[in-house]
């Protein structure tokens, strides 16, 4: 029997409303207990006793927007070059997408990932499937059996289904499988070779624009078709005050609606663009200030259920070209949690509600284990120094890509270890 103690901790736990000084016990991989309480439990003979003064025990992070290489694109990142990095940044489950090569959509594919991750991966990986086949937005997958076989979503990963029939037939069948349908919006024609937020900043740069429409258009269809159908929706990257509104009206229509933000659409601005920096082309674009404020809003009122990382690893042969033809996305696990808490040390968003957004609510929106803990939970947990501050670089980065936002950044929180089933799979 291995029983660790972490003592004179800040124990913040989301699922049962606890931000107190206590004790947390780890027993055979599970929390005995955790809060002021567990401290008049006694140390148990023979534990491990780790003092955390000063330092915070959060439920483990649940990122729900994960891209990895694997299969087919290894060279950019694998599920255990990326359970590497997540265990890093306090993330203990890591929700995989299907945009991969060949693509998640059979079950065959969902049981390689889930054996793969058995094998080689730090932290729990689960597989979210393709809505279509080959991500073409025609034909659907089998969700009964593909959910059957492990995967905890449908989603077509960076791509957006074109077809209101075919949206509303997913809405239709995930509902009978008490699934959810996490999409990307991004009208096509309206994005066509827009590369950044369009306004001012972008002419400027003589670059191409993305306008705001192009992502609440094809949401708003969306919505009303989880109104239609009573589908289990989820938009998955908002970033603008515009799709913050239609994501706040659908709520209080009563449809079953969530929504998720990337960290970097309320972290950063299009202003982060620079002179043509290409680790800040992504996708949804960064936006104007008063998006990104927006944003925040929608994360503190609740409009914005979760916070993702969106890692979506580049390598120097896609990244290092001009602005226009660099593809789009950023690593972000091992960034996520210190960036989020940008918005707890400026007065943003409390902390409570950020680990929530960032831990309790994925795990319980998608169904998973993790994000609390609640006595007899899986010891998913990380121990984070609140105000430790360290500057990203590259050499540190356990990503198998390095194209992150926050690179040279500044920033104050960091993960000292972290826990998986009451194993340390990251030691600062």
């Amino acid at each position: 029997m291995s029983v660790t103690v972490f003592q004179n901790a800040r124990v913040v736990d989301p699922s049962r409303n606890l931000d107190e000084t206590g004790t947390v016990i780890v027993e055979d991989g599970k929390i005995l207990a955790a809060g002021a309480a567990a401290r008049n439990q006694g140390t148990p003979e023979g534990a491990s006793v780790i003092d955390c003064a000063g330092l915070a025990v959060l439920p483990g992070l649940v990122d729900a927007r994960v891209h990895v290489g694997e299969p087919g694109a290894e060279h950019r990142e694998t599920i255990a070059s990326a359970s590497a990095a997540a265990a890093a940044g306090g993330v203990t489950s890591i929700i995989t997408m299907p945009d991969t090569e060949p693509v998640i959509d059979d079950v065959a594919l969902v049981e390689f990932v889930l054996r793969t991750a058995r094998d080689t991966a730090l932290v729990n990986v689960f597989p979210a499937a393709a809505i279509t086949r080959g991500l073409e937005g025609r034909e659907m997958t089998e969700f009964g059996l593909l959910r059957e076989a492990g995967a905890v979503a449908f989603t077509e990963g960076r791509h957006t289904i074109a077809s209101s029939l075919v949206m509303r037939r997913a809405l239709t069948y995930a509902r009978d499988f008490g699934a959810v349908i996490d999409h990307e919006t991004q009208d096509p024609d309206l994005a066509s070779s827009g590369v950044m937020n369009e306004g001012l900043y972008a002419s400027w740069l003589g670059l191409p624009g993305i306008p705001r429409e192009a992502e609440a258009i094809p949401l708003e269809r969306d919505l009303m078709l989880a109104r239609l159908t009573r589908g289990r929706y989820h938009a998955a990257k908002i970033s603008t005050a515009m799709s913050a509104a239609a994501v706040s009206r659908a709520k209080a229509d009563g449809a079953p609606v969530t929504a998720g933000a990337a960290i970097a659409s309320l972290t950063l601005n299009e202003n982060d663009v620079g002179e043509y920096r290409t680790f800040f082309r992504l996708s949804p674009p960064l936006r104007a200030e008063e998006d990104r404020l927006a944003m925040v809003e929608a994360l503190r009122d609740g409009t914005v259920d979760i916070l993702v990382s969106s890692h979506d690893p580049q390598d120097v042969d896609t990244k290092r070209l001009p602005f226009a033809d660099a593809a789009s996305g950023a690593i972000g696990l091992e960034t996520l949690l210190s960036a989020a808490l940008r918005l707890h040390h400026n007065g943003d968003v409390p902390l409570m509600r950020l680990v929530e957004a960032l831990s309790t609510a994925p795990a319980r929106l998608y169904g998973l284990p993790g994000g609390t803990l609640a006595p007899g939970a899986a010891a998913d947990l990380a121990i984070v120094d609140l105000d430790y501050p360290w500057v990203v670089r590259e050499e540190d980065i356990r990503s198998r890509s390095k194209n992150t936002c926050f690179e040279g950044a500044r920033l104050q929180g960091k993960v000292l270890q972290t826990m998986v089933a009451g194993r340390t799979v990251y030691a600062a």
